[in-house]
């Protein structure tokens, strides 16, 4: 039976990178945060969630999700951002788990920027965390984004800190430019694979 292994790790730290290493190694991949934007679509009880929630503009008349109008709902407001996760999370999980079942390597990797805080890192056999000092987080997201120092600090606050998910992670990958990231990615391999 294949291991369900999760990899994780805050805006910025690099672990969309680190995932596609671990693609080129033929690993099996889920993208959660990916799978979810498309669940909100496609997944009839989700969208009649959401607009229950949000009002029917969260959708546009294509049917396509609203982006805009959802961020800018949830920016300032936790409670509604708890809302969507609740509506959302429990689908992806579950249709990870079952993905997941269905693979034959030796493990499967899925993707996901909220792994700890939605508790789906239960579901799974093995964690991998990839971190950043947070200065080259904040950096990173600001050359890729386009957004304010403000606006990153603000989304860094809204993961849990690096240091509660190394305590619960498996594996540990440091991304700082400085530890050279292929070798920490190949050990990692080569242990699950003889898991």
């Amino acid at each position: 039976m294949s291991l369900k292994v999760g990899i994780t790790g805050g805006i910025g730290s690099g672990k969309s990178f680190v995932s596609k290493i671990f693609k080129t190694m033929a690993v099996p991949f889920y993208d959660a945060d990916w799978e979810a934007k498309q669940i909100m679509v496609t997944n009839a009880s989700v969208r009649e969630a959401l607009i229950a929630h949000f009002g029917p503009e969260v959708y546009f008349n294509d049917g396509s999700l609203n982006r805009r109008l959802l961020s800018e709902t949830v920016f300032n407001h936790a409670d509604k951002l708890r809302l969507i996760n609740s509506i959302v999370h429990p689908v992806v999980i579950q249709e990870a788990v079952a993905w997941a079942d269905k693979q034959t390597a030796a493990y499967s990797l899925k993707e996901a920027a909220l792994l700890f805080e939605t508790g789906s890192y239960k579901t799974l056999d093995y964690t991998i965390l990839v971190t950043a000092p947070e200065e080259l987080r904040i950096q990173r997201v600001i050359e890729r984004d386009t957004v304010s120092r403000e606006e990153v600090i603000n989304r860094i606050q809204k993961q849990l800190p690096d240091a509660e998910k190394i305590a619960k992670a498996d594996f540990v990958i440091v991304n700082d430019q400085h530890s050279p990231l292929l070798p920490q990615i190949i050990n990692i391999h080569q242990k699950l694979v003889h898991i």
